[in-house]
């Protein structure tokens, strides 16, 4: 029994002490504007983001990637992600994401808590 609980703690708090910067909840309305062109488990007008945190750019099955994003080498984790949501054709020059990027750090850190939530 005492090895049940302790797992099931660890269950529990491993994925939040993960995610500490950021609001998982907050993150899921921050994430609103992105459903117009994303969604978990099928591509759209942009690639499948399920998973995203730890992938590998340009690597979802299926999706008409830009050349700027195919050579762009990068792996999506939070620091990546973090600039990339701040102004991602900064971060990867000649992008077809038509999305500016968000100001705020913390929703910047809140929406990756949310992203990481998606397996």
């Amino acid at each position: 029994m005492r090895h049940f609980v302790v797992g099931a703690l660890a269950t529990i708090l491993l994925p939040m002490a993960a995610h500490a910067e950021g609001d998982i909840v907050a993150g899921e309305k921050a994430f609103a504007p992105c459903k117009a062109c994303h969604a978990f488990g099928k591509n759209g007008v942009g690639p499948n983001l399920t998973g995203v945190v730890g992938r590998k750019s340009a690597s979802e099955e299926g999706y008409n990637y830009s050349a700027a994003m195919k050579s762009s080498g990068i792996t999506w984790d939070e620091a990546n992600l973090h600039e990339w949501l701040k102004n991602p054709k900064a971060k990867v020059p000649g992008t077809k994401m038509i999305f500016a990027g968000y100001p705020d750090d913390k929703k910047i850190d809140d929406l990756i808590a949310y992203l990481a939530t998606k397996k």
